[in-house]
């Protein structure tokens, strides 16, 4: 009689495991923390490999095979690793969270349940100054002075809006409707369970320092606090080739190396080309996003900007 197929045990982080449960806080009442996931790194190798068991292949393959995975974008074997977490979140950071399609969402009804009371507050040497080369971003910081007439204001605002709230509930106004005038600096919470491929794609674009600060500060904590335990090789080549790498386009490629070989005149007609150089009316070029990109691979690498 053939001998029954060896029981495999279930995967088990310690590091992941000491966290499990813990609250890491974020922005000022904000958190995240660990309520359970499934897989590890070796979770990874078995499945890029299509075996079972612990296989007899060193860690350092183990680690080759993770970085050569992600660097040229195998994805599906991360899609064996998952995770659930449970976050705390200010409405409109939530609202940019939840456009990652790619994961399960359960979030607290306020139709169900009373909203906490909890609204994100802001120092008054927090106050961001609007971006003038990017509508939907922010660049520097305001005066703590004006500041703090901004920060007065917004809890004069939030305790406004609360008590708007509760005054309807007590009147025995429908919970669904009560909720309508509460502010977008309001805390909800949420389950939120996603495969690691889509989580490292999650982390990659909110830890982008282009990414509006409130989401950065949760992807950070996700990233570093959560993911580098629990899968610390993948953690290392997730910053190595998607955190700290960067990329180049076709024209990028062409100019750089016209520009590491001398020809500046080449390079021109590259950028000429792509459209890239169209004179404007006060002198100097007309913005454009590619060119300005390109300009700072160029600095990054102290190469001249050929134009």
């Amino acid at each position: 009689m053939d001998a029954q197929p060896e029981k495999l045990p279930r995967p088990r982080v310690a590091a992941l495991d000491d966290i499990l449960g813990v609250p890491f806080k974020v922005l000022d009442d904000g958190l995240v923390r660990v309520v359970d996931y499934m897989g590890d790194d070796a979770a990874i190798v078995q499945a890029a490999r299509v075996s079972y068991g612990a296989g007899t292949k060193a860690v350092s393959d183990d680690r080759g095979l993770i970085r050569y995975l992600l660097q040229h974008r195998h994805t599906t074997p991360f899609e064996m690793c998952e995770m659930k977490l449970h976050v705390r979140v200010p409405m409109d950071a939530w609202r940019q969270w939840i456009r990652h399609r790619t994961a399960s969402v359960n979030e607290c009804s306020s139709r169900y349940s009373v909203v906490n009371d909890a609204a994100q507050r802001t120092a008054p040497d927090a106050w961001r100054g609007q971006s003038s080369d990017n509508k939907q971003g922010s660049a520097g910081f305001l005066d703590a002075a004006a500041g703090a007439g901004f920060t007065a204001s917004e809890q004069e605002l939030q305790a406004h809006a609360r008590r708007v709230y509760d005054e309807r509930l007590a009147a025995g106004v429908a919970r669904e409707q009560a909720r309508k005038d509460l502010p977008l600096c309001t805390y909800t919470e949420a389950y939120w369970k996603v495969d690691l491929h889509n989580l490292l794609h999650f982390l990659a674009l909110r830890m982008d320092p282009h990414a509006q600060k409130e989401i950065r500060d949760y992807a950070t904590v996700i990233g570093r606090e959560v993911v580098a335990r629990w899968v610390p090789l993948t953690w290392e080549a997730f910053e190595d080739f998607r955190l700290g790498a960067v990329s180049y386009s076709r024209l990028e490629n062409a100019v750089m190396a016209a520009v590491g070989s001398g020809d500046r005149d080449k390079a021109c007609a590259v950028a000429r080309e792509a459209g890239w150089l169209k004179p404007a009316s006060a002198g100097g070029y007309v913005r454009n996003r590619e060119r300005t990109e390109c300009e700072q691979k160029l600095r990054d690498l102290n190469l001249s900007i050929p134009w």
